[in-house]
């Protein structure tokens, strides 16, 4: 056998540029699909780390999947509002240790403004629990402060002490403004690789504050009244969702069922790792699909190898023989040719893994800062390592058909000169 490993090296290295063509090849698969699973697992942890440490969001009664896409990532809209009267009263619920209101429905140049307190910069948790920070300046303190996510900040080009108009509706682009109240940048958010990013945060008064002239959604001067806006209450009327975070795991179930079964109106409260699996569940078919394109492009490279190889076969006839006619049996020759097939795909997969390292090590932080995508520079997990097994088998047993046919040639075969 080791005669047969050596033997092998030298007819690579003799064929060392046909080698490496084949090599680069399969190097290139293998990348493609190992990347595509890290991917497609990076992407799902992606999903999960949105939002953490919160039990239990709370909407108008719809699909729990509607709920988490319209309040975690700011897409969608709500089928109905939740009165400020039930947001209170479930938020001063005994088991409830924190609370964060969201009011949706403005946008500015294609992203959305999220009305809300304090309390979302104190308690919003993503990715291991880890709190929302500042990148510049500090949390709105003034009706007209607006805080922005990192991704608006950068698109946008604004920074602290720039003013803004928010547009009324959802828009990228918006003929009803709320110019008569623009707003001061007071904060940009560090990166988090979540919907905070492509969000503009306001307080719920400056929602209720440039909302006062405004009736069935269009702007009508002084329809508000005359009260001037330091001097009114602004009291909100009407939230979209709210956050919510328990003083105990233990009760989330009971609590839960106790919002849903709520007379005031009709609401629900749904699990966000529920939801999330629910939804990460109706992507399955395009994540199989990348894995099933990626997997093709992996067997094309082997049927390259294969094809590199046969065609190379005919010439390799005479070397063949002269093994033969020094005493090499021919389960020796198929031996030899399997035993190249799997070093041309060892080393292949190597080189691919070695690649896709270099790639992932150049290009994480903008992966995570411009896709939220969390990839790690890990071991390849048990999954990576079945799909790199199937691949070396498949290579290994790809490298028969030429063995076999090598074997079935004969001494006398090889020895002709063919004209």
């Amino acid at each position: 056998m080791k005669l047969i490993f050596s033997l092998a090296l030298h007819s690579l290295f003799n064929r060392r540029v046909t080698a490496l063509m084949i090599v680069f090849s399969i190097a290139v698969s293998v990348a493609l699909l190992v990347g595509v699973e890290k991917v497609r697992t990076g992407a799902k942890h992606s999903f999960s780390s949105t939002i953490a440490g919160t039990d239990l969001i709370v909407g108008a009664r719809s699909g729990s999947v509607q709920l988490l896409l319209y309040s975690v990532f700011r897409i969608g809209s709500a089928t109905n509002n939740i009165s400020w009267q039930s947001y209170q009263e479930i938020a001063s619920h005994p088991k409830v240790a924190w609370s964060i209101p969201i009011s949706l429905g403005d946008s500015h140049r294609g992203y959305r403004v999220l009305g809300t307190t304090t309390d979302y910069f104190k308690h919003y948790r993503y990715g291991r629990k880890r709190p929302l920070t500042f990148a510049q300046g500090q949390q709105f303190n003034r009706l007209h402060d607006v805080v922005l996510g990192a991704e608006v900040a950068r698109t946008l080009g604004y920074k602290t002490g720039d003013k803004i108009v928010i547009a009324h509706g959802m828009g990228s682009t918006s003929f009803t403004k709320h110019e008569d109240q623009p707003f001061t940048v007071t904060g940009v958010l560090a990166a988090t690789g979540t919907p905070v990013d492509r969000s503009l945060h306001v307080s719920l008064q400056a929602i209720e504050a440039i909302h006062i002239d405004w009736k069935a959604g269009a702007y009508i001067p002084g329809s508000g009244g005359k009260t001037p806006l330091d001097e009114r209450e602004l009291q909100p009327h009407q939230i979209t969702a709210f956050l919510l975070g328990l003083k105990s795991k233990l009760s989330t179930f009971q609590l839960q069922r106790s919002i849903s079964n709520y007379r005031g109106e009709p609401l629900q409260a749904v699990l966000p790792g529920v939801a999330l699996q629910e939804l990460w569940g109706m992507l399955g078919i395009a994540e199989k699909a990348l894995l099933i394109i990626s997997g093709f492009v992996v067997v094309s490279g082997l049927f390259g190898m294969l094809t590199v190889l046969l065609t190379g076969l005919n010439e390799r006839r005479r070397e063949l023989a002269i093994l033969r006619s020094v005493g090499a049996r021919p389960a020796q020759i198929l031996s030899l040719l399997v035993l190249e097939t799997s070093l041309l795909t060892l080393c292949g997969i190597l080189l691919g893994m070695l690649l896709l390292y270099a790639g992932l090590g150049a290009t994480l932080p903008l992966l995570e800062e411009q896709y939220g995508l969390q990839l790690a520079l890990s071991f390849p997990t048990t999954a990576e390592l079945k799909l790199l097994g199937i691949v070396f088998i498949a290579g290994t047993l790809a490298g028969l058909i030429p063995g076999y046919r090598a074997y079935r040639y004969s001494l006398a075969d090889g020895m002709t000169v063919r004209i």
